[in-house]
């Protein structure tokens, strides 16, 4: 198989939660330990052999690009900038027309999962499944909604404020290339989560990936602060 080196960073969102601490840069720049975030997670993708970024912004983009220009550490980065809010949907499908891969993956811009990614991409591959979800398990649900698995499926969605431990979403996917035409066929603003996971559930067609740890969700100021306590990578890169 030929390995996936290609990914989406959804980095347009407008950080409204984090405004109490971090008010004059969009989310994907908030600081961590004197770094933005997203110089984190291009730089574990830069670890694992990634060698092209889109990353898919929209609220202050053009610091975005600014800060991270058209390189780092061997990959190209490339910008899809929405005009207009198009939901995680519409804007990874506005992304994947830069795509050049067979598949590639798509990540949240305001969370962080430790992954294998070449591990995630072997069994997405060798399960011929097309569409497959990193999965997080965490001590209480309650905040994010949980996802039921059943035999390496995702079989459901649980909204949120059911307390308990459990998976959820983790916002990183694999997708293959055969279903960017259902998703360029959604014109204009859409969520990926209704309007193509939960779809995809109901025909056991979405693939759990559970090989995960130390999930963050930087989005609120509480988990905002614990990044920067617990989020650390041997051998700090520099750009």
């Amino acid at each position: 198989m030929n390995c996936t080196e290609e990914a989406v960073i959804l980095a347009g969102g407008f950080g409204t939660r984090l405004q109490s601490v971090v008010s004059d840069v969009p989310k994907p720049l908030a600081p961590i330990r004197g770094r933005p975030f997203v110089a984190w997670l291009l730089d574990a993708m830069a670890d694992q052999g990634m060698r092209r970024v889109v990353l898919a912004t929209g609220y202050l983009g053009d610091l975005v690009a600014a800060a991270l220009g058209a390189h780092w550490r061997g990959m190209v980065l490339v910008y899809s900038h929405e005009h207009e809010p198009l939901g995680t949907g519409g804007a990874i499908a506005q992304a994947a027309r830069q795509i050049q891969s067979d598949t590639f993956f798509a990540i949240n811009g305001d969370t962080w999962l430790e992954v294998d990614y070449r591990a995630f991409d072997v069994a997405m591959h060798d399960a011929k499944i097309p569409l497959g979800m990193a999965l997080a398990n965490v001590e209480d649900t309650s905040r994010y909604g949980a996802v039921n698995v059943q035999q390496g499926f995702v079989e459901g969605f649980v909204e949120k404020g059911r307390r308990g431990p459990g998976y959820i979403n983790a916002g990183v996917y694999r997708i293959d290339r055969t279903l960017i035409g259902d998703f360029l066929e959604k014109k204009g603003s859409f969520s990926f989560e209704t309007d193509v996971l939960v779809p995809a559930a109901s025909r056991k067609a979405l693939a759990a990936y559970t090989q995960t740890r130390a999930f963050i969700d930087i989005g609120v100021p509480d988990d905002y602060l614990r990044a920067q306590n617990e989020l650390t990578m041997p051998g700090l890169h520099e750009r």
